[in-house]
């Protein structure tokens, strides 16, 4: 990518609901332009694209917009390039002050793309799809407002496996390792190994630990027992109210999301930096 083959392409920004993230959005915006670069904002809360020829999607927030921006694209083949200006961030490589270097790496094409997979998630009622969508982070199953345990019967490739009974149950990608799963005493997978992570929330027997199954796996969930006030959440940005007849079916999606990145092993520098692990070094 460069700026020669950017002129009948646009680039996309997708923008946190800040004053201060959309004030930067405006002058990178300004800054491409001035390039020959043609720039259109994304809505975050709409599920259409821009009718534009969207070459790349530049995300200024945290690992929320970084979400939506992922299911806004859904099947498109666009990458993503996050700029880090939420609190908590794992999905997004590049901070603030380094806006300007990694855009311009970008349109020199001093980039390559990591390939993130997500899960496909299918609920199914009285044997009729009614919800189907796709999850870069995580899936949970748990309660709303009441503090009841949830029992949840997990069957891999047809094969019954146990019935959590727990608080409630999240199945994360690597991606999603190191977000509510993680919080949740799952561990911390790199992006590139493929597996499915099961974390049970709050265990009711301490023997239920965390699974990691592999990646080709087809998961069913269902409920047992009082099923009342159950909730699917979808990525925290989607939720489905669950039933006990209901089924939910989770697959390797066949569409990943593309991850621009600028530095070999950046991964380990965002482990480093978020959740302080280099003891003082940099």
């Amino acid at each position: 990518m460069n700026e020669s083959n950017m002129s009948k392409k646009y680039i996309a920004l997708l923008v946190k609901q800040d004053e201060k993230a959309r004030q930067k959005a405006d002058e990178l915006a300004q800054w491409l332009q001035q390039r020959g670069v043609n720039v259109v904002y994304a809505d975050g809360f709409s599920k259409k694209l821009p009718s534009k020829p969207i070459s790349c999607m530049i995300v200024l927030g945290g690992d929320g917009t970084f979400l939506s921006a992922a299911r806004l694209i859904g099947s498109h083949d666009i990458p993503l390039m996050g700029i880090k200006f939420g609190e908590v961030g794992f999905l997004a490589e590049t901070l603030e002050n380094c806006l300007y270097d990694a855009v311009q790496a970008l349109l020199d094409g001093r980039f390559h793309i990591e390939e993130r997979m997500r899960l496909k998630v299918s609920v199914s009622r009285e044997d009729k799809e009614i919800a189907s969508s796709s999850v870069l982070n995580d899936l949970v199953l748990n309660r709303g407002a009441l503090s009841r345990l949830v029992y949840c019967v997990v069957s891999i490739d047809g094969s019954y496996l146990t019935t959590f009974k727990a608080d409630g149950l999240i199945v994360a990608t690597p991606t999603g390792s190191t977000a509510y799963s993680l919080a949740a005493g799952g561990p911390v997978i790199h992006p590139m190994v493929p597996g499915i992570i099961l974390t049970p929330i709050c265990p009711f027997t301490l023997t239920n630990r965390p699974l990691i199954i592999p990646d080709s796996s087809t998961i069913e969930l269902c409920l047992e027992g009082d099923s009342d006030d159950i909730m699917l959440t979808l990525d925290g940005q989607e939720g489905i109210s669950i039933g006990p007849s209901d089924k939910i079916m989770v697959t390797r999606g066949e569409h990943p999301v593309k991850m621009i990145n600028f530095k070999k092993d950046s991964y380990y520098n965002v482990l480093k930096a978020r959740l302080l692990w280099s003891g003082g070094r940099a």
